[in-house]
């Protein structure tokens, strides 16, 4: 691994700490329940995608907690760069992590196939 891997693992690491202590310190109740799955960083450190648990929200929820959060970006970012002492902190973008439930779906898929092929 590099030292730009290396710096790259240990903002995202850093990051998926912070972030949930800062939507505990905020005052909506609502997200505090969210739940951060994991933190990926550009190659420049410059940009950050933060994924989410989509758990059993609905289309209609998951609206509602993406426009919370573009609200709350700047109270979060503050949060990290206050707490570290970085010079700057990643653009933050939040989306809901859909990639358990579309291994789910294949799964599922696969065991219909398997059935009725027996």
């Amino acid at each position: 691994m590099t030292p730009a891997q290396i710096k790259l693992k240990r903002t995202e690491s850093i990051l998926l700490e912070l972030i949930p202590e800062a939507l505990s310190s905020l005052n909506d109740n609502r997200l505090h329940e969210l739940n951060i799955i994991d933190v990926k960083c550009s190659r420049g450190r410059s940009d950050a995608k933060v994924y989410i648990d989509p758990a059993t929200f609905t289309d209609e929820e998951k609206d509602t907690y993406i426009k919370l959060l573009k609200k709350a970006r700047p109270v979060i970012e503050d949060h990290c760069l206050k707490d570290q002492g970085w010079f700057r902190c990643p653009k933050l973008t939040f989306e809901f992590d859909e990639v358990f439930q579309t291994s789910q779906n294949i799964e599922e898929l696969f065991k219909k196939i398997s059935k009725e092929t027996k």
